[in-house]
């Protein structure tokens, strides 16, 4: 029997990284998961390749979805709830960067960014909260990052990710008479296709790359999807029930040093 039978999972940005690597670890699980995206052709693949995912007890869904835009997040919350028979955890994972220094950065690379880590999470969190308190039911998890505690040509995704997790404090504060916890992971360097793009923007081999954060934290290892996930399969399951409004830091021990 899986930790997620019977549950239904909603996970924004999945289609890869560690998105992608948390609808794995749910499925695996027993869960049926909605693998939202901008990119609907990549979602449809990605929650094609799910485990389960041929058996029509654990079918599960890919659609297209803007965060940022509330007809879009309502649409595919409905859609879920509709196709899949119910919603019980929501993992806020949608986002993207745009670095720069203060004083290169444009409005817009402020506004991207703000739009679909903060305003992304909260009009996901607002269309799928209805469907909790109605069930007395609900798991939240939010991703924040260690660049919330300051990260240099980061202004705008430190704010964001700062901004998620006092969002989930309040969650947890509103939320948890009605059965709903609310929490929060920051990760720190984890290698994804996002992290290898910053490499090649930096002009270093993505391996020499790793390397270098690899040495930046105790345990001598760069951080890769599945530990996220792990995470995040605690803290959405029964076994997490006493825990809201935390933000959980798995970074291999970097801000120890």
């Amino acid at each position: 029997m899986g930790r997620f039978d019977g549950r239904v999972a909603v996970i924004t940005g999945a289609a890869r990284g560690i998105g992608f690597g948390t609808a794995q670890r749910f499925a695996s699980e027993g869960a049926r998961v909605a693998v939202l995206d901008l990119d609907e052709a990549s979602a449809r693949k990605s929650a094609a390749a799910l485990p389960g995912a041929d058996h029509p007890r654990t079918s599960h869904l890919g659609l297209g979805c803007d965060v940022s835009d509330a007809a879009s997040v309502d649409a595919a919350v409905e859609r879920v709830v509709s196709e899949l028979g119910g919603l019980h955890i929501l993992v806020n994972n949608a986002g993207i960067t745009r670095d720069n220094l203060l004083f290169k950065m444009t409005e817009q690379d402020w506004d991207s960014v703000i739009g679909v880590h903060l305003r992304g999470a909260f009009l996901m969190t607002r269309a799928a909260q209805k469907h909790f308190v109605a069930q007395k039911y609900g798991k939240i998890l939010n991703l924040s990052s260690t660049s919330a505690l300051g990260n240099r040509g980061q202004a705008n995704y430190s704010a964001a990710k700062m901004g998620i997790q006092g969002f989930t404090r309040t969650l947890g504060i509103e939320l948890g008479p009605y059965g709903i916890n609310a929490n929060a992971v920051a990760p720190g360097f984890i290698a994804t296709e996002m992290t290898d793009a910053t490499a090649e923007r930096l002009g270093l081999p993505v391996e020499e790359f790793r390397k270098l954060s690899a040495d930046a934290n105790p345990v001598r290892r760069v951080g890769f999807p599945e530990d996220i996930a792990a995470a995040a399969a605690f803290l959405c399951s029964d076994e997490a029930s006493y825990i809201t409004g935390q933000t959980l830091y798995v970074d291999g021990g970097a801000r120890l040093d």
